[in-house]
């Protein structure tokens, strides 16, 4: 039973988190991104530390002393948080690089996606793409700085790329890498692609921002070759990325246009099957 100042703590809190949720929803206020990744305040101390912790690599390795400067934490308590993280698989420290989120969390992600409504209402439209272009079909979701595979469709052809569910792959080789790069980068992002090394990156997602889809030829691995579109959801940001993916003798740059609209058509089927 709560005290009344308990409850009346509690009411505040809740009509704070409701005018939040109406402006990240309504997408106007600036703040809207800064108010989408902030950890909610649940009134249970340890978890939210935690949480915060875990939000503060979520973008990259942090050096402990960043860490706590990013959570306002005391350094003893940021020292003991972070070190039982580092014992449940959640924190992984990486030398000079300083902490970055552990494998338990990619295991969590894993078993989550697979569980997402998205991957059944998709895989119909991976099963007509996979069979209209004779190729392996897959859906990637982003998990910060990688791609996720929550779903794949294989070829029947002998010669045929595989792509297993759960794998965990780069946004900076690969057609889908392209498409997340183009529709829901963030400010790491354009860090990645301002860099002098990364000009060429830098204009294929341009290209592919405005052609509406993305292509690779040998870039994840030698004599593979892919195609990729965006699959937005109801609020009209990124959801997922589509991909058929094959040898590069079947589906090499000069081909990726004749599948390029089979791409998008399914795009379209998955949006209108999570009510787009």
């Amino acid at each position: 039973m709560l005290s009344p100042e308990e409850a009346a703590e509690l009411k505040i809190r809740r009509q704070a988190e409701v005018r939040d949720r109406a402006r990240i929803d309504a997408e106007l206020d600036p703040e809207a991104e800064a108010l989408r990744r902030r950890p909610p305040k649940t009134g249970v101390g340890v978890l939210d530390r935690c949480v915060a912790i875990l939000g503060a690599v979520e973008d990259g390795s942090r050096s402990f002393t960043e860490i706590v400067a990013a959570t306002g934490l005391t350094r003893p308590t940021a020292h003991r948080l972070i070190i039982g993280l580092e014992d449940h698989g959640l924190l992984v420290h990486v030398g000079s690089l300083g902490y970055a989120l552990g494998p338990r969390l990619l295991s969590l992600a894993t078993t989550a996606m697979r569980q997402l409504p998205l991957r059944e209402l998709a895989h119909p439209a991976l099963e007509r793409l996979a069979r209209t272009t004779g190729e392996s079909a897959q859906l990637y979701v982003r998990e910060g700085a990688r791609r996720i595979c929550i779903d794949a469709v294989e070829s029947e052809r002998e010669l045929r790329t595989i792509v297993e569910v759960g794998a965990a792959l780069p946004l900076d080789r690969g057609s889908a890498g392209k498409v997340f790069l183009g529709w829901s980068g963030t400010s790491e992002d354009e860090r990645l692609l301002s860099r002098d090394r990364n000009r060429r990156l830098a204009r294929q997602v341009a290209t592919t921002r405005r052609r509406g889809w993305a292509d690779s030829v040998g870039e994840r691995e030698a004599g593979v070759a892919s195609v990729s579109g965006p699959v937005f959801g109801p609020g009209g940001s990124l959801l997922a990325a589509v991909s058929v993916s094959g040898p590069a003798s079947r589906l090499g740059q000069l081909r990726a246009k004749r599948y390029a609209p089979a791409v998008l058509e399914a795009a379209k089927e998955i949006e209108r099957a999570v009510g787009r």
